[in-house]
């Protein structure tokens, strides 16, 4: 594993949000950090969920050009993940070796073909390993 880190979808969520503003400051930090290093990474299934929420279940909902603009300067960077079969693969025996739901192991298969260290997500188990890949609750 490398120096590497993945950042799970609630990471994006929390800088619009205005009712958390120390989840918004820490989850910005991750992304501007994430943006300046290079060692930051994210997958298709992350965009993919970002914006099912942004521009929909935002309270105020991104607008095409914003979302737009966020795509080209925040996840274009950071995309390294592509969906493919050996990813489902990948997924389907995550899911069944360490009992995680269905998301979840997609999201650790991608963090683990990106050859991540670290999985920043509020959704699972802070401090749990799986395969060399440490999950960090960056809020908790």
């Amino acid at each position: 594993m490398s120096a590497r880190f993945f950042l799970d979808t609630n990471v994006f969520v929390y800088t619009f949000d205005h009712t958390a503003p120390a989840k918004a400051k820490k989850a910005a930090h991750l992304i501007r950090r994430a943006v300046d290093t290079g060692e930051g990474i994210v997958s298709y299934q992350v965009v993919q969920e970002f914006f099912n929420i942004a521009l929909r279940r935002f309270s105020q909902p991104m607008t095409i050009a914003e979302a737009e603009q966020y795509l080209i300067t925040v996840f274009r960077p950071l995309l390294a993940v592509h969906s493919s079969p050996a990813i489902y693969v990948e997924a389907l025996r995550v899911l069944s070796k360490h009992r995680l739901a269905w998301y979840d192991s997609l999201i650790v298969a991608s963090a683990l073909e990106g050859r991540c260290a670290v999985l920043y997500s509020e959704d699972m188990q802070h401090g749990r390993e799986i395969e060399g890949l440490r999950i960090e609750n960056p809020f908790g």
